[in-house]
Formats: C-alpha cells, sequence, structure tokens
C-alpha cells in the first residue's frame, strides 16, 4: 500500500495510488487525506515519532523535491526513524527485554483504553460485522488450498460462528457496556518501540471499521503476536495491567474467541502474499499460514 524511504534520520511514507475493497488512494486528494489521517491517529500513541505531512513538488527546475516551492503532485507522512533494536518484536527475538520495558509498555497502552471514548454501534453490526469476516476468512484461505488443509479451515471457522450464534449475549454485553472504542487496529511487537516512552506506529489509518474494536479482543491479537514470538507472558502481562487499570474482566471465552478470530485472519492475510506478483520468498507464506491456522484452532476448539 505504500513505499516507505529512509533516511538517516527520518522515514517517509508515500501512500501507492491503488484502490482495494478495504482501502482508496487512487487520487492525489485521497492520499493527502490519508496522510493526514495517519499523523492525526499516531499521534495518539506516537507523538514523538509522527512529525506531520509533507508535499511532493515539482519546480520549475522540472526537479523533484520535498517541501519545494512547485506545486504539489502528492503527498509523504515524515517520521522520525526508529532504530530496528527499540522495536519489541527485536527485543523478543534477542532476549534483551527488561521487564522494566514491558511496565512501561503495559501502562501507555492502558492509559490509552482507560481514557477512549465509546463509539456508537449496535449490537447486531457488532455481530454482523464477525459473521461476516469469518465468511470471508474461511473463504479467502479455502482458495489456497495448496497451502492451508481446508479441513482445518473449515472446523476453525464452523466453531467461531456456532460460538457467536451461541453466545451472542457476550458480543451485546461489550457493546452496551460502551467497550467498543477506536483503537489502534494493528497491535504488533513490531509496531512498538520501547524506552522511557513507548511509542506505537502504524495505527490502520485507511478504514475506520478496522479500529472500531473492543480493546479486549486488540489485546488479543497482540497476545497472539506475542505468543507466536514465543513470549506468551508479555501479552498476558500486558493485558493483565489493562483488566486492572480499567475494571474490565471480559470472559475467557471471549478472549478464546478472539484468539481464533484473530489468527485465522492473520493466516489469512499471510497466505495472501502468495498472490502477489511476483511472490516474493514463496517458500515463506504456507508454514506461517499454518503455524496461525493451528493457534486459531486451539483456541477455536475450546468455544
Amino acid at each position: 500500500m505504500s513505499w516507505v524511504f529512509l533516511t538517516d534520520h527520518y522515514a517517509y511514507k508515500l501512500k501507492k495510488p491503488v484502490r482495494f475493497p478495504f482501502l482508496d488512494f487512487s487520487t492525489m486528494e485521497r492520499r493527502k487525506h490519508f496522510c493526514e489521517e495517519e499523523v492525526r491517529l499516531n499521534r495518539r500513541l506516537a507523538p514523538e515519532v509522527y512529525i506531520g505531512t509533507v508535499p511532493m513538488t515539482f519546480g520549475l527546475d522540472q526537479a523533484l523535491a520535498l517541501g519545494g516551492d512547485g506545486p504539489a503532485i502528492d503527498w509523504l507522512v515524515k517520521m522520525r526513524r526508529l532504530s530496528a533494536e527499540r522495536m519489541l518484536d527485536y527485543a523478543i527475538r534477542h532476549d534483551t527485554l527488561l521487564a522494566d520495558d514491558i511496565d512501561r509498555l503495559a501502562a501507555r497502552l492502558a492509559a490509552f483504553y482507560r481514557t477512549a471514548k465509546s463509539l456508537r454501534i449496535t449490537a447486531s453490526d457488532y455481530r454482523r460485522r464477525f459473521e461476516s469476516d469469518i465468511a470471508e476468512n474461511q473463504h479467502e484461505l479455502r482458495a489456497y488450498a495448496n497451502g492451508v488443509p481446508s479441513p482445518q479451515v473449515d472446523r476453525i471457522h464452523v466453531a467461531q460462528l456456532a460460538f457467536m450464534t451461541k453466545e451472542a449475549e457476550l458480543f451485546e454485553r461489550r457493546v452496551s457496556d460502551g467497550r467498543i472504542i477506536e483503537a489502534h487496529g494493528d497491535l504488533r511487537p513490531e509496531h512498538i518501540a520501547l524506552g522511557a516512552d513507548p511509542q506505537i506506529i502504524d495505527c490502520l489509518e485507511f478504514n475506520p471499521e478496522f479500529r472500531t474494536l473492543d480493546p479486549a479482543d486488540e489485546l488479543s491479537f497482540f497476545m497472539i503476536e506475542c505468543e507466536m514470538l514465543g513470549a506468551p507472558a508479555v501479552g498476558a502481562t500486558v493485558f493483565n495491567r489493562y483488566r486492572a487499570a480499567t475494571g474490565d474482566q471480559p470472559p475467557p471465552m471471549l478472549l478464546d474467541f478472539y484468539k481464533a478470530f484473530r489468527a485465522s485472519l492473520r493466516a489469512k492475510i499471510t497466505i495472501w502474499h502468495l498472490g502477489e506478483t511476483p511472490v516474493r520468498d514463496p517458500a515463506r507464506w504456507p508454514p506461517l499460514a499454518r503455524r496461525y491456522l493451528d493457534v486459531a484452532e486451539m483456541y477455536a476448539s475450546r468455544l
């Protein structure tokens, strides 16, 4: 969806002129709008990183420039460049993560969720969105039968849909309790810069539905991603701090559903790489998708 250009101190993101069912960057006006949205939304959790938007200009000397005197022909997001060694996924993989790092991250996220305003959504719309997404996940994963096992895909998604029918009241209660907020939307370890003031980048700016979430859902996704990296205690610590800070006690079976759903969604996104032209590192994606499906099935079996 974007190109990212790195300099010694800054990163610049230029959105590609693409249109998909879930986003539209097809005009310069829309790209400018979503650059501005990216800065606005990401300043909630990464104010030190997101500097602002900058025009790409075309001058009288027929040269491209950033922020030049000529007319704007496109727009970019300007960010401070983060060191790879500061990112949570790097710290987990290289065993450099400290207890203080986790505590500071947990406190940052707990404060964010505690102060977030609830969004207006009906319980039926909330359930319907999950039902639609589950059906789409199943359909897309079955389209890659050579990459993932279809019987497993069907078991996972049938279990999710059955749970939604059987436990509809759980979803209705999350809505009536005001738990649905404008969240981050893509809370992965590789988007978290550790330090005295953790910075959490790459919020999903291009589609508000993708960040209209239950914090328990978003943190379930984070727990899955930490589990995939072999660090389940990190996700559990952050979630427990959230519960203590907010008083929210979602039932374990709801968390199992959220985890099964998020793991299957990640399997779908992972296997989609096989549809790229050209396919980058084709041997990587099927095993990773199957790992996500194994995690999804483990949690779906508890529903």
